[in-house]
């Protein structure tokens, strides 16, 4: 059994991945390998879904079913989550209202350095290397040129949102926000957590448990087995939405709405942009360093 202490520190861990899952590019993985608890989570989510560990539960055993699925380190985790995700989220929001190009930018700025670092980790480059980092790319601009700037806001669609952000919310370089921008949801959903509209959050919720029992099981077997060529095609999936998150992409041009600015050569604000866009490459650099300083 743990300290009240240790509970309190994974609570505080889990507050730091919530934060890093609501900024796109930065990922609730890395934060989770830089505080030592990846393993451990990728573990627990195993037991949870696992057969054997339900077994438990249904035979009155809740003590060994509590033990099974680390039930103490999961909840105070989620508290800290949660508690991140309901802080942050008015200030997201204000900023994407209030200074739409330079929260864009540094967004951008995440997203292409993640991109960086997910490439730098990948030694030893072949010919069909290339090629799965190619399909990824073609695949993040197909999705993000195909995915109109308004999606809808039915119900079914958020629970697929839910669903699809939580598998990434758990590999290290790729964030579950990123997706949700992705989706054209991102500012959707912020303002649902801002404004507490809880029938879109509980919506959101059982699509990512739905995600989390349809595809952790599938993500872990194709890291087992091809992890490479995973890693590479989510890399180049990330590269290629980069164009979803062009800060100028995001803001209409006053004098036509259908025109993005960034297409017609005028960019508002690029000082802002630039300054902005640098402070969330340095972040990145930033969180790598303290990641391979924990791994040494």
């Amino acid at each position: 059994m743990e300290s009240f202490v240790n509970h309190i520190l994974n609570a505080v861990k889990g507050f730091f991945m919530g934060a890093a899952n609501v900024v796109p590019g930065v990922s609730g993985g890395t934060i989770a390998l830089i505080t030592g608890i990846y393993s451990r989570i990728i573990e627990a989510l195993n037991a949870v879904l696992s057969v054997d560990t339900w077994k438990e539960l249904f035979r009155g055993h809740l003590k060994e079913f509590w033990k099974k699925i680390d039930g103490w380190f999961l909840l105070a985790l989620a508290i800290g989550v949660l508690l991140s995700v309901f802080t942050l989220a008015k200030l997201l929001e204000y900023c994407l209202s209030a200074h739409p190009i330079a929260t864009w930018a540094f967004f951008f700025g995440l997203i292409l350095a993640s991109a960086f670092f997910m490439l730098k980790a990948l030694k030893g480059w072949k010919g069909a290397d290339v090629l799965f980092l190619l399909i990824g790319v073609a695949l993040g601009l197909v999705v993000c040129t195909l995915t109109p700037s308004q999606t809808p806001d039915n119900m079914f669609f958020i629970f697929l949102c839910g669903a699809i952000a939580i598998c990434t919310m758990i590999l290290p370089g790729i964030s579950g926000s990123f997706i949700l921008v992705v989706m054209g949801k991102y500012d959707y959903m912020m303002a649902a957590v801002s404004n507490l509209d809880w029938g879109v959050l509980a919506v959101f919720a059982l699509g990512c448990l739905a995600g989390i029992l349809a595809f952790a099981k599938l993500l872990h077997w194709l890291l087992a087995r091809w992890e490479r060529q995973t890693m590479l095609v989510l890399t180049g999936f990330v590269l290629g939405s980069l164009v979803k998150v062009w800060p100028w992409a995001n803001v209409p041009s006053p004098g036509s709405p259908a025109v993005m600015p960034g297409l017609t050569g005028h960019l508002p604000g690029l000082p802002s942009a630039i300054l902005w866009c640098h402070i969330g490459i340095a972040l990145i650099v930033a969180i790598e360093l303290l990641s391979k300083k924990k791994q040494a």
